[in-house]
């Protein structure tokens, strides 16, 4: 459980659309305020998802070989496959003109409310979801899946945090590193999702049809 959750929450932060709006909200007037409202958003509604499915569990995972426990190995291994069809669509797209979507214009005018909302909006569901199907495997009577849960949604929600704690210290630089930063996703965003999504859905993929099948 553990390694799923690690690379899911990799996949999650790095996630490249979020990246640059998230870029683009700190870039805005108080953008700091409205990157904290975004950043609480986010991991309101990541731990939102957690509560679901621990409430459902009962803190409880099912036993191997059970119902429940292929039922949620199934559901991984349908992500992985969707990630990989991802993966594989964007990359005959490379290469063709990319419309920016319409909100991303709007980004200056946001409440922090609207900030929230916008971080809950954003998720990746399709991660969210594979890494839901993971915590069903999460047991509430050990400090290790505690902290195993704590960690998924820190490292989900790192590259946001160390954007805004470098935006508040450093404004300046942090300005200048951020507009590289959204100048080099432009450039390569094809390209991280072709690879994210291939090495991600892979790897939900064939490990939960090796799990279901041992």
């Amino acid at each position: 459980m553990v390694l799923d959750l690690v690379i899911i929450g990799l996949a999650i932060t790095l996630e490249p659309l979020t990246l640059v709006a998230f870029i683009l909200i700190l870039s805005a007037q108080r953008g700091i305020r409205k990157g904290l409202a975004f950043i609480l958003g986010w991991m309101a509604c990541l731990a939102a998802v957690i509560a679901v499915v621990v409430l459902v569990t009962g803190g409880k995972p099912p036993e191997p070989h059970t119902a429940p426990t292929t039922a949620a190995l199934v559901v991984k291994a349908l992500l992985g496959g969707l990630l990989i069809w991802v993966g594989l669509r964007q990359r005959h797209r490379m290469g063709r003109p990319r419309k920016q979507p319409g909100w991303m214009a709007r980004l200056d005018h946001l409440s922090p409310w609207a900030a929230a909302g916008l971080g809950a909006f954003l998720q990746p569901w399709t991660l969210v979801a594979a890494g839901a199907a993971t915590v069903v495997q999460a047991s509430l009577s050990t400090a290790g899946d505690w902290l195993a849960l704590v960690v998924f949604c820190l490292l989900a929600t790192s590259s946001f945090l160390v954007m805004e704690l470098y935006a508040a210290f450093a404004p300046a630089a942090a300005a200048a590193r951020f507009e590289q930063i959204h100048k080099w996703i432009d450039t390569h965003q094809d390209q991280a999702i072709v690879v994210g999504s291939l090495v991600v859905g892979a790897w939900l993929l064939g490990n939960s049809i090796y799990l279901i099948v041992s």
